[in-house]
């Protein structure tokens, strides 16, 4: 049988401090807090099921699960974990609630919020979504470590794994297979999990050429043609690899529900045109100077400024997207999401914290070749920020 990893109990304890302290702060009035999400019940508990997680200002938290028990309480150190057949069953034994509950208010559905009431008669619910965000913003060193294993991996098939796969003809999803079943290989937990609405990534987004400036839904710089219309994901099928193209790939690594966020670029056979080299050349330095600002006390929203009245006005043509599809900032935080806070963009002014992890990613589309740029992730110090994804400056010649 397999050894369960299992987050230990001061770690969860540590976690559900901060979000009290928190909500104490923010919501002085506050009286419970319900908790539907797995990622968020992951974060609490160590453990993702279908259940709900009572958080009230004082007393002790309870998780009810519906599906599996058993499973909670195999790989969870929570000391609350309380089985359920339906919400009745919780109520019967949280039979007073306030008239003013706590909810993930961007996830819940509102047919799960009007089940939930049929056994809960709250009358005002409130959002929770910030302060839980804000809280999961600064890792401790047990997630900081999760998210360097997740790096270690990630840099390896990056910069060592993909420049040993790629082959003349092959198409994009042959090697977004490809790169799916290196990664599992590694260490990589299998799966990309992101916060914003009806996101859905296989692998991450990357193609060859021209498609990674193809217009993608996706929030995001880059583009991704995919496998089509319903599925606008992982790669074309009949898009090949040729002599002279641009490969490109932006995705995430996980190990233990902890991603990395990273880009690299290569040029397959030959160089690219100088126009492509030198905007390539200057998305790196800008990803370097922003790390290099990346220390506790700075707002993003400063170091979004920085860099954008540090550019010539010729350089922002297609930066950061391609033709009228530019993303609105420059970085933003990952860990059991991809997309997490803080971002780097403007109106994002409270102050960066040590143990933070953001990636920066400063792209550039040029038509006919594709996006240009890099990413890396890198964890808040006083001294700046420290890459956990490697520091090859990409556009990685594979002949």
């Amino acid at each position: 049988m397999d050894m369960i990893a299992k987050v230990p109990l001061s770690e969860l304890s540590g976690r559900m401090e901060r979000f009290r302290t928190r909500m104490d702060t923010v919501h002085p009035d506050w009286e419970l807090c319900v908790i539907f999400s797995r990622i968020n019940q992951y974060y609490f508990t160590g453990t993702m099921q279908d259940g709900m997680l009572f958080i009230p200002r004082g007393g002790e938290p309870e998780l009810f699960v519906r599906r599996s028990h058993e499973r909670a309480l195999d790989e969870s150190l929570f000391p609350a974990i309380r089985p359920m057949g339906s919400f009745r069953d919780a109520a019967a034994v949280r039979s007073a609630v306030p008239e003013t509950v706590y909810l993930e208010t961007e996830v819940v559905p509102l047919a799960l919020l009007q089940r939930f009431r049929k056994h809960f008669p709250v009358k005002n619910v409130l959002s929770a979504d910030t302060e839980i965000a804000k809280t999961r913003s600064v890792k401790s060193a047990y997630e900081i470590q999760r998210m360097e294993r997740a790096g270690a991996i990630h840099r390896f098939i990056l910069e060592e794994g993909i420049p040993t796969m790629l082959w003349e003809g092959m198409t994009e999803a042959e090697f977004g297979a490809g790169v799916y079943a290196m990664m599992v290989r590694e260490g990589h937990q299998g799966i990309v999990r992101f916060g914003m609405f009806q996101t859905e990534i296989e692998v991450g987004q990357l193609g060859f050429g021209d498609s990674s400036i193809y217009p993608a839904a996706f929030d995001g710089p880059g583009g991704c043609r995919g496998i089509g219309p319903a599925a606008p994901i992982l790669g074309s099928q009949s898009r090949t690899l040729r002599k002279g193209d641009l490969v490109f790939i932006d995705n995430a690594c996980g190990f233990e529900g902890y991603q990395t966020d990273k880009t690299m670029t290569y040029m397959f056979k030959q160089s690219l045109p100088d126009e492509a080299v030198v905007a390539h050349e200057q998305c790196v330095d800008i990803q370097n100077r922003m790390a290099a600002m990346l220390k506790p006390g700075i707002a993003p929203s400063q170091v979004y400024s920085a860099i954008y009245e540090s550019l010539p006005p010729g350089f922002l043509e297609n930066f950061m997207g391609f033709g009228s599809r530019r993303a609105h900032f420059l970085g933003h935080g990952t860990g059991l999401l991809v997309d997490e806070l803080p971002v780097i963009a403007e109106g994002s002014s409270e102050p960066l914290l040590e143990g933070m992890v953001i990636a920066l990613e400063p792209k550039k589309g040029i038509r006919d070749v594709g996006m240009v740029g890099i990413e890396n992730t890198f964890v808040v110090t006083p001294g700046g920020g420290r890459s956990i994804t490697g520091n090859h400056p990409g556009l990685m010649l594979v002949l």
